[in-house]
């Protein structure tokens, strides 16, 4: 079970630069950061965890953070929990994505997700209750220009015509229920359901929760809908985010049969998070 650290890396927190060569350096995995493009002053959406963080308004880009930290490391993997799609313009997503992938030399996994604040995705022009049918069809976009020869798609709510577009993605294809899935590994995030875990089996490579609450009861499911969908079971690519660690804790997770766990890390200044990293290198 490989272990990796996310944090809200902001303006006032540790730089990506330092982060990711300490991270390095202790032999984490990868380094994931969450993304918000900004956060409405009146809101009456419901944060995830309680009451939002501070940070959520303060935090950088994080394909260009991504990019310092893949300019100064040369194992340590680099990913997104999560990527708001249905905020972004397909083309423009794939092309960032792919060309950071080809300047880590295949680094990356994109976590995506659907989102939870809807003042947030109304400002980026976003049908709040058709949000998940555009995800799908922003990534379809995305992997026809993934893919190795010019590809269209045409959904309900977006399309591209095939085009010449580089450069690809590292990640060989994998096979899905419609055909090859191009571009690198992608987890869907978000609390678990059937309606979730069809679009994981029938879209992307794994799933990737917040903490790991319920998943002796939920995984069997996610693993049957993988299975009815034809997928490979040794496929499904298991990231539990978000996770504060405990001996006992991460033995549990590696029994499940999880892959990775992301470590939360403090949204702090550049000694508090050293120190803490050095508190959980022993775990890496």
């Amino acid at each position: 079970m490989r272990i990796s650290a996310t944090l809200f890396l902001t303006d006032r927190t540790i730089a990506p630069t330092a982060l990711a060569r300490a991270l390095e350096e202790r032999r984490f995995h990868a380094l994931h950061l969450p993304e918000h493009s900004h956060i409405p002053v009146t809101t009456t959406s419901r944060y995830p965890g309680g009451v939002m963080p501070p940070e959520c308004a303060r935090m950088l880009n994080p394909f260009v953070a991504l990019a310092q930290a893949a300019a100064v490391t040369e194992r340590l993997h680099l990913g997104t929990n999560i990527t708001l799609v249905a905020q972004h313009d397909p083309i423009d997503l794939a092309k960032q994505v792919a060309t950071l992938d080809h300047l880590s030399s295949g680094r990356v996994t994109l976590g995506i997700g659907y989102g939870w604040n809807r003042e947030e995705a109304a400002d980026h022009g976003v049908d709040w209750p058709r949000r998940r049918t555009l995800v799908s069809d922003r990534l379809a976009v995305m992997r026809a220009l993934w893919a190795p020869e010019p590809t269209a798609y045409e959904g309900e709510l977006a399309r591209v015509t095939a085009s010449d577009v580089h450069p690809k993605p590292a990640r060989t294809p994998r096979s899905g229920p419609a055909g090859p899935l191009y571009g690198p590994r992608i987890l869907i995030g978000g609390a678990a359901g059937p309606q979730l875990f069809a679009r994981i089996a029938a879209e992307a490579d794994g799933w990737m929760p917040v903490g790991g609450s319920g998943l002796r009861e939920t995984l069997p499911t996610l693993r049957t809908a993988w299975k009815d969908a034809g997928r490979n079971p040794d496929d499904l690519h298991l990231t539990l985010s978000g996770v504060d660690p405990t001996p006992g804790k991460l033995t549990y997770y590696r029994d499940l049969g999880i892959d990775e766990v992301i470590l939360q890390l403090p949204p702090s200044d550049t000694p508090t998070v050293i120190a803490t990293l050095d508190t959980y290198a022993k775990y890496c």
